[in-house]
């Protein structure tokens, strides 16, 4: 049974069955601007972010909010399958996880100290003339590094124990800088002009001004290179395990954002449609959607509903911050949680923020989201690799 969405306010439509008073205020808080145009949608993994909430549509006219889009500009997932099925893998499979870690640099300062040769004719692809040096060679040796907080890498298998790849990561630190830097323009804006705001991270650019014309072209800059990130990253990944399976190919591919922006038609209306932890789903569209670390996760294909704009989550959800989950849980609790699967137990302390319990209920997620996405493939994670600090 597909359960309808809830109206918070007049200009707030929510699909999350679990929210608190705080998010829910903070959304209806961001529909109040003038800019927008239409309602908020509120996806079901819905929670507290900085401004805006993190799974949250938000349709804006002739502006964009920087701090919607957030810091980590196009930061998104990817999922390689593969012809490699469950019978056909090592009985451990720990000893992939320092093999990914070779391949894959992860964690605050681990990045390639050396651009890779497709990472400079990616950038000669694709100048961005606003970079500063530093930035340039900043983006250069980044491209194909992971980050460290809830981007991972994780092999899984899917509901016919085929594996899939299965990766999390966004623009790494040269989208954050972009973004810090426009999110500071938008707030000296509008405190030059006037503008009241409930909240200074709600500042918005509006077209037709240097300003915005400049965040734009940042902002799309930004996603395609998360987008290579996410690329390069698995196409080293996905040589690795394939050498250490012994066996098999790598097939069919999703890449996804999930923090960005785009200009939209809806309602017969051009709109800036900002998706702040929040998948395109028109119809068609296959996106990833990961649960908690180790968990399940779901390929998906877009409905196509417009009261959503064409939108469903990107994820579970945090259902706690990351300082309360270091309060409430233990370093045993995470292995307990992990039992029967690869990873990097020898860090549980300092993983111990992305332990499962502090994540929503995947499943939950999902039967809330009936009427956005169907499901393709179940997948369930094997090995899990994230970045620590």
């Amino acid at each position: 049974m597909v359960r309808a969405p809830r109206q918070l306010s007049d200009k707030v439509v929510s699909w999350a069955s679990i929210i608190d008073d705080v998010t829910a205020e903070q959304a209806v808080r961001t529909a109040r601007l003038p800019v927008i145009e239409g309602h908020v949608a509120l996806m079901p993994d819905a929670h507290l972010g900085l401004g805006a909430t993190i799974g949250s549509v938000i349709p804006t006219r002739s502006a964009i909010i920087p701090s919607a889009v957030g810091v980590d500009i196009g930061c998104g997932m990817i999922a390689a399958e593969t012809t490699v099925s469950a019978s056909q893998l090592p009985d451990d499979m720990d000893p992939l996880v320092p093999r990914i870690e070779r391949v894959v640099p992860a964690g605050l300062g681990r990045w390639r100290r050396e651009p890779t040769g497709a990472a400079l004719a990616w950038l000669a692809e694709h100048p961005n003339p606003r970079l500063t040096s530093p930035q340039e060679r900043r983006a250069l040796e980044q491209i194909g590094s992971l980050g460290s907080g809830n981007h991972f890498f994780e092999v899984c298998l899917d509901e016919t124990d085929r594996m899939w790849v299965v990766m999390h990561s966004g623009s790494r630190g040269v989208g954050n800088q972009l973004a810090e830097q426009h999110i500071e323009v938008a707030k000296r804006l509008a405190k030059a002009e006037g503008i009241p705001l409930e909240d200074p991270e709600l500042a918005w650019l509006q077209e037709g001004t240097p300003e915005f014309g400049a965040y734009v072209a940042d902002m799309l800059w930004a996603q395609a290179y998360a987008m290579e990130n996410r690329r390069a990253m698995m196409e080293v990944a996905l040589r690795e395990i394939l050498r250490f399976v012994g066996t098999g190919l790598s097939g069919a591919r999703v890449n996804c954002h999930h923090n960005f922006a785009a200009l939209e038609e809806h309602g017969g209306r051009k709109v800036w449609v900002t998706r702040k932890g929040a998948i395109r789903a028109e119809r068609g569209d296959l996106g990833v959607i990961p649960g908690a670390m180790g968990g399940k996760s779901y390929i998906v294909r877009g409905l196509g509903n417009e009261l959503a704009y064409n939108s469903c989550a990107h994820g579970a959800g945090r259902a706690m911050s990351r300082r309360a989950a270091r309060r409430t849980f233990t370093p045993e609790d995470l292995e307990k949680a992990m039992a029967g699967r690869a990873w990097q137990a020898a860090k549980a302390r300092e993983l111990l923020d992305e332990i499962p319990g502090s994540y929503k209920d995947i499943d939950r997620v999902m039967e809330d989201q009936k009427d956005l996405v169907e499901i393709v493939h179940r997948l369930h994670g094997i090995v899990s690799y994230k970045g620590t600090s």
